[in-house]
Order: C-alpha cells, then structure tokens, then sequence
C-alpha cells in the first residue's frame, strides 16, 4: 500500500525514530513519492539497513546518528541534512515509546522524568532544531506522534499518557503560533500498531484480543500511520493544522 503524492516529489524531510517500526516505514514511503529523507535515531545498524533500503530502490536518504533528547546532537543532525539534502520542508518528530505498564504508586521519579523526555521534550527539540529552516522558507510541514494513550486513560504507564497528551497540547499551540508562517503542525495519535517491537512482547493470542477490542477487528499496521503521515505530509492536507488524526480503529471516542 503506497499512495501518490506527487508534490512530495524533491521535498527534504527528517523523520526521527526513524530506525525501525512506524518511523522507518514513513521514511520509506516519503522516499518512495521522490522525497529525500534523513532518519535520526541512536542506533547506527539499523538506520544503515533503512538507508540501504531506500537507495537500493532508487530514493535519497541519509542517516543522523542522534539521541533526541540532547539538544547538540540534533543541531548536528541538522548541520547533516542541510549539507547533504538541503532546506528541511517536512519535519516527523515520531521518536518516543515507552508506555510499558507500571502502576502509578510504583512509578520512580526517574522513570517518569525519563519517559517525559523521552516522549515529550524530545518533540520540543526537534521541533525546535529545525523550525528555523520552515520559517526562513514560509512553508513546511510538522508532524508529531502522541497516541491513544495521550486521548484517554489506557494500560500504559502514567508518564507516557502525560507525556503523549503534552504532544496533543504542543501541537495545537504550535498550529497556532506558526499558522501565519506559512507552517502547519499537525499529530498522529495510534492505538496498537503491529510493530516489530509488539510482534515479539505480545504473544499471538494477546494480539487477537486486543485486535477484539477495536470496531475494526484487528491490530493496525505501521503502513495505517504512515499513509497518514504522508497526507499529512503533502499539500492534499494544506487546509489541516492543529489536529489530531486517530489511527486507532474507531476505538477513540471523544
């Protein structure tokens, strides 16, 4: 599954967390419509494998070898793309994860504070990195991940569904400021997507249930969020800022 986009075409887009899952996948279908990508993450062997991937089918990419939650390595990610790809006009800031469940009264104070940077203030940052090249251009599109841990209370662990609803809240702002810029910020929030990571720490028979429990009857595939990352992406969705798509299989309600 892979749509059309042609305006994407020679576009330059930095997708982090982009190694494996959600992030890697978007990469590969951003390069797929004719957009040079770079994807930032900590671990070098897999974002070689992605690299590899992409120019072996013909796309640009790169990789930025980066933890985003350190300011300095991703202005050195952005000192990369611009001197390999050029001006940034797509910026998925996907990085984060760590909603494994911990009741609350076990919750330490460093894994909250982990999990907030982690998930939150590591969007702040690379949204702040590379804000200065959209604004410089007028134009440009920020997609950030929550979840549907940050729409309602879930199984996840107390920080990340702070953590995920603070992208919701980040986001609108951001809309908001940067609307007149030219800039539009919007965010993906999904529910249980058959990673690989979710493929090998919840067993089959746990995967049919939670798949129960979705009006869709199934898990969603990472190719579900990144379909929407690309409209997002692309001018199809230039009327859309400050919104929240659930990529949930109707299990949201609001």
């Amino acid at each position: 599954m892979s749509s059309n986009y042609s305006d994407l075409a020679g576009k330059v887009a930095v997708i982090t967390g982009g190694s494996r899952g959600i992030g890697a996948r978007t990469a590969r279908l951003l390069a797929a419509n004719g957009t040079k990508v770079c994807v930032v993450g900590r671990d070098k062997v897999a974002l070689d494998e992605v690299v590899t991937g992409i120019t072996t089918a013909g796309g640009t990419a790169v990789a930025a070898v980066a933890d985003v939650t350190s300011a300095a390595e991703l202005a050195a990610a952005r000192e990369l793309v611009a001197r390999e790809l050029g001006p940034v006009d797509v910026v998925a800031a996907f990085a984060g994860g760590q909603g494994h469940p911990i009741p609350s009264v076990q919750l330490p104070e460093e894994r909250w504070r982990q999990v907030l940077d982690s998930d939150l203030t590591s969007v702040f940052l690379t949204v702040q990195t590379f804000l200065p090249s959209l604004i410089e251009r007028g134009s440009g599109s920020i997609i950030t991940m929550s979840s549907s841990a940050g729409r309602q209370p879930s199984q996840a662990n107390l920080a990340y569904g702070a953590a995920k609803a603070g992208v919701i809240m980040l986001t609108r702002q951001l809309a908001g400021e940067l609307g007149p810029q030219g800039i539009r910020v919007n965010a993906l929030a999904p529910s249980s997507i058959l990673t690989e990571k979710l493929a090998a720490n919840m067993p089959e028979a746990v995967q049919q249930q939670v798949a129960a429990m979705h009006p869709l009857r199934r898990l969603g595939r990472t190719d579900d969020v990144a379909e929407a990352a690309l409209f997002l992406a692309s001018d199809a969705s230039s009327y859309l800022t400050g919104i929240t798509i659930d990529v949930a299989g109707g299990r949201i309600t609001n």
